[in-house]
């Protein structure tokens, strides 16, 4: 018998999947492209998303010090 607990318990463990997905991703320096869409459109509403393209530039640039700054290795 099914119980009311189950679709409870596979809620809890795909949010976890998810959670433990997006660490990964930041430990590894993969931005979160759907985060940061969902924050645009919540908080920014009146500004257009970036594409993904341009959302994981501006990122590169940002971590790595892109458009001609000088690095030492």
């Amino acid at each position: 018998h099914p119980t009311t607990l189950e679709p409870n318990m596979f809620d809890t463990l795909a949010k976890a999947g998810k959670y433990l997905g997006q660490a990964a991703k930041l430990m590894v320096g993969v931005p979160d492209y759907d985060n940061y869409v969902q924050h645009v459109r919540l908080t920014h509403p009146e500004q257009t998303p970036m594409t993904y393209e341009e959302f994981f530039r501006e990122r590169q640039d940002a971590r790595y010090g892109g458009k001609g700054g000088a690095r030492c290795c």
